[in-house]
């Protein structure tokens, strides 16, 4: 069974999203709700995805894929957010992230990520 951890400061939509992983049959190893909940949990976890919010208070998304990456270029992080400004853009294009998925999205997108990757 394929497993992840889900990040957003958004109690309710991590809420969602965990109801959401368990229907595609991934195994939810652990929630948080700020980047260095993130690295911690990566850290701890290490689990086969990583959803990721990017605008959160204190540390940010941006924060957490930094240090995830540096812990393991390979990680597979994928970024959940509202967020469309070019600085934005600008700063993930240089910590690749595995996949961006703008909000509002359809939920067979969040099905055809956990398929790619419930093969690798």
């Amino acid at each position: 069974m394929i497993s992840a951890i889900i990040i957003d400061d958004d109690r309710d939509t991590v809420e969602v999203f965990v109801d959401y992983m368990k229907i595609l049959n991934v195994n939810v190893l652990a929630k948080g709700y700020c980047g260095k909940d993130a690295v911690e949990l990566y850290e701890k976890y290490k689990p086969d995805l990583v959803f990721l919010d990017l605008m959160m208070e204190d540390y940010d998304g941006f924060y957490a894929l930094e240090k995830i990456r540096k812990i393991n270029p390979d990680a597979k992080v994928i970024i959940v957010t509202a967020d469309l400004r070019r600085d934005s853009e600008q700063k993930l294009s240089e910590l690749n992230p595995t996949k961006v998925l703008f909000k509002p999205f359809a939920p067979e997108l969040l099905e055809e990520i956990v398929e790619t990757y419930r093969n690798t």
